[in-house]
C-alpha cells in the first residue's frame, strides 16, 4: 500500500507532462467539432423522417443527410490543409494525449448541459428519478435545433470521421518517421475508412435503429461519441505506429493479403446486411432513396423479400437474414478481429476492441431478444424457429 501515493503521484505526472489541455489541443477538437457541426448544417443533402416518436406526439422527425459531402469535403479540407502545411496531420499525434483530454472535458460539459437542458425545456422523458442513472442514460431523446439533429449527427460525422482522422494521423506520422507506411498501418487506413465510408453513404439506415429511435442522447451515448469511439477504436493504429509492427519484423508476403481479404468479404457480409434490413424497413413506410456512393452492391436491397407477419409487425426472413439473426454482428465482429490480427500477437492491447465488441453484442442480442420475445409473443417464437441460428449459420 506504500506504493500507492507514488503510483498515483506518477500517473499525475504523466498527466500534466502528455495529458494537460492545450490551448493548440482545444483549437483542434472543438475546430473539428465546429466544422462538421457547419457541414451538417448547411450542406446540401436529402431529407428523410425518422419513426414515430411517442413523446413528440408520434411525430416522424425530418433528418438531413447529407454525410457523403460532408465526408468528402471533410478529406478534401485535411489534404490541402496538409498540403500546405497550414495544418499538418501528424500533429494530431503529436497533441495526442492533450486532444484525449479536452474531448472527455467537452463530453462531460456537453452530458451536463444537454441533461439540464432537457430538465428545464420540459423534454425529459422516461426519466427514473435516480439522478446518476438518468444523467447516464440521458434525459432528451431528440435535441435538436431545426433539422440538425444532435444525437444523430454525433453517431455518425463525429464518433467515425475522428477515428479515420487519426488513424490517418499514425499513417502519416509513420511515413514521417519512418520513410515509408507498413503493409499493417495501410490496412488500418482500409479498415477505418471503409467503415466510416458505409456510416456515411448509409447514414439514412440508422434512423430505424435502436440508438436513434429509443435510447436518450445521455452521458453514455455522448462520451461514446465524442471520445470512446474515436480514442479507443483507433488502438490499433497507434500500436502500430509505436511498435512499428511491420517494420521492425516483418510479416510473411502473404499475411496482410489475407486480412485484406477476409475483411472485405466481412464488409459485404455487414454492408450488405445492413441495407437488406434497413431498405426493407424503409420501404414499409414507402421510402425509397436511391444511392450512389460507392460501393453500392447490389444484393443490399431485396425484390419482394419474405417476412413473416405478425400482429406487433413484419419480420424480415429473406437476404442473409434467413441464416442468422444477429449476421451482422458476427461479420462486424470478423472485421474487429482483423483490425487486432493486424498487429501480430505480442500483445493482448490490440484485441481489446474485439473482446469489448463481442461482450457488447452478447449483451444486445440478450436485451434485444427479451424486448422482441415480449413485442411479439408467440410469432416470436415462430421466428426463432424459422430462423433458428444466431450469429453463425449452422452453429450457434
Amino acid at each position: 500500500m506504500s506504493d500507492v501515493p507514488s503510483f498515483f503521484s506518477r500517473m499525475w505526472g504523466h498527466v500534466t507532462t502528455s495529458a494537460a489541455p492545450t490551448p493548440f489541443a482545444i483549437a483542434v477538437y472543438c475546430g473539428f467539432i465546429a466544422f462538421q457541426a457547419l457541414l451538417a448544417i448547411f450542406v446540401p443533402g436529402f431529407e428523410v423522417h425518422g419513426l414515430p416518436v411517442p413523446s413528440e406526439g408520434n411525430v416522424s422527425l425530418p433528418y438531413r443527410c447529407n454525410g457523403v459531402p460532408s465526408w468528402y469535403i471533410t478529406l478534401i479540407t485535411l489534404a490541402v490543409l496538409h498540403v500546405t502545411h497550414i495544418f499538418r496531420l501528424d500533429q494530431v499525434l503529436e497533441h495526442f494525449g492533450s486532444l484525449i483530454t479536452v474531448a472527455m472535458i467537452f463530453s462531460d460539459i456537453l452530458a451536463v448541459l444537454e441533461y439540464v437542458s432537457a430538465i428545464m425545456m420540459g423534454k425529459a422523458v422516461r426519466m427514473t428519478g435516480n439522478v446518476i442513472y438518468d444523467f447516464f442514460m440521458g434525459a432528451w431523446l431528440n435535441p435538436r435545433f431545426g433539422k440538425f439533429d444532435l444525437k444523430f449527427w454525433a453517431e455518425t460525422r463525429v464518433a467515425w470521421i475522428l477515428l479515420f482522422v487519426l488513424t490517418l494521423s499514425a499513417a502519416v506520422t509513420q511515413f514521417e518517421k519512418e520513410g515509408t507506411v507498413s503493409p499493417s498501418m495501410l490496412f488500418m487506413v482500409l479498415a477505418h475508412f471503409l467503415y466510416t465510408n458505409a456510416c456515411m453513404k448509409g447514414e439514412e439506415c440508422i434512423l430505424t435503429t435502436w440508438d436513434i429511435f429509443y435510447e436518450k442522447w445521455g452521458w453514455m451515448l455522448i462520451y461514446w461519441n465524442f471520445c470512446g469511439v474515436p480514442f479507443v477504436y483507433c488502438a490499433q493504429s497507434l500500436y502500430i505506429l509505436k511498435q512499428r509492427v511491420g517494420i521492425k519484423t516483418p510479416f510473411p508476403v502473404y499475411y496482410v493479403p489475407i486480412l485484406v481479404v477476409v475483411l472485405l468479404l466481412a464488409y459485404y457480409v455487414w454492408d450488405t446486411a445492413q441495407s437488406q434490413r434497413n431498405r426493407w424497413r424503409m420501404s414499409l413506410r414507402n421510402i425509397n432513396i436511391p444511392r450512389s456512393a460507392p460501393p453500392q452492391f447490389s444484393f443490399g436491397t431485396l425484390k419482394n423479400p419474405k417476412y413473416l407477419e405478425s400482429s406487433a409487425g413484419k419480420l424480415l426472413v429473406d437476404g442473409w437474414w434467413k441464416y442468422a439473426r444477429k449476421i451482422h454482428y458476427t461479420a462486424d465482429t470478423i472485421m474487429a478481429l482483423t483490425w487486432g490480427l493486424s498487429c501480430g500477437f505480442d500483445h493482448f492491447l490490440p484485441y481489446f476492441y474485439v473482446c469489448f465488441f463481442s461482450g457488447m453484442i452478447i449483451h444486445r442480442y440478450i436485451r434485444d431478444a427479451s424486448r422482441c420475445k415480449r413485442k411479439y409473443g408467440k410469432d416470436w417464437d415462430k421466428y426463432c424457429a424459422t430462423v433458428p441460428y444466431v450469429f453463425i449459420p449452422g452453429i450457434i
